[in-house]
């Protein structure tokens, strides 16, 4: 996930490792952990990595291995700088927490070249490595941005994001209904149009609602996800539970937006 570092995205963070988390089996406490110290990773680099008046990248990478799951909170701003000044929106416990409550734990970086807090959780609760250097800070997009490695983990981690930034946006409950519905079916459909089975997205959080952008996809991709959405049997298209459906196309690939509109749009 990649998403600008501001506090109400951590949410958004939470619910989708969360859905994660379920998926591959970890227990109620293992995730309850997770969402801690995830929430505490994250909002280091809300609070920390850069200026209040430039707010940067957070990115998120999950991977699961080892009977459990490694998470990376990554920035790429000044570094772990203490401001006591600021009213921390944290769990004030920081660093030590995550130590605590993680199997495994580093955090490696510097002054000026951003910071990287890696951690392993176990599925049931209870090395070396280079020397960093100097990394440029990418472009920030105002927008959630989510790369899904396996096609089964799409659906739990889409599902609960889309629902985050939903709720924030104050969709109708029957829409945030559609919303789910169309998100299963777009987690089906949407391996078969990228190499590998590995899908990208991007979910924007706009005055008028939330958009669902899936791709760049290889020729034809998203035409064929638009025509998976068809119910041939009922005679319509579950195209009709978005308030607006188009597919895009720039020099990267083809894209499938989906809009659901807030209640004050």
């Amino acid at each position: 996930m990649s998403l600008p570092a501001r506090a109400e995205n951590v949410a958004i963070v939470r619910h989708a490792l969360a859905g994660l988390a379920d998926q591959i089996g970890m227990d109620e406490p293992g995730i309850a952990d997770l969402k801690t110290v995830v929430t505490e990773a994250c909002m280091n680099v809300v609070v920390h990595a850069y200026p209040e008046e430039e707010p940067g990248l957070l990115e998120v990478e999950a991977v699961p291995e080892q009977d459990g799951l490694t998470v990376s909170v990554r920035d790429f701003g000044r570094g772990i700088r203490p401001r006591p000044d600021v009213e921390r929106p944290s769990l004030r416990i920081g660093l030590t927490l995550i130590a605590a409550l993680s199997r495994s734990f580093e955090i490696k970086g510097g002054i000026d070249r951003g910071t990287e807090i890696r951690m392993h959780l176990p599925l049931q609760s209870r090395e070396g490595e280079p020397e960093p250097v100097a990394r440029s800070s990418p472009e920030l997009a105002d927008e959630t941005a989510l790369r899904v490695g396996h096609p089964d983990l799409v659906a739990p981690i889409l599902g609960r994001a889309l629902g985050a930034l939903a709720a924030r946006r104050e969709v109708a409950v029957d829409r945030l209904s559609d919303a789910m519905l169309l998100s299963d079916a777009i987690s089906a459909g949407a391996p078969h149009g990228f190499e590998g089975g590995q899908v990208s997205l991007s979910i924007a959080d706009r005055e008028e609602g939330v958009e669902l952008r899936i791709g760049p996809m290889k020729g034809g991709g998203a035409e064929r996800l638009r025509a998976s959405l068809d119910l041939p049997e009922l005679g319509g298209s579950l195209e009709s539970l978005a308030d607006e459906v188009r597919v895009e196309q720039d020099g990267e690939g083809e894209f499938l937006v989906l809009g659901i509109a807030s209640l004050a749009a």
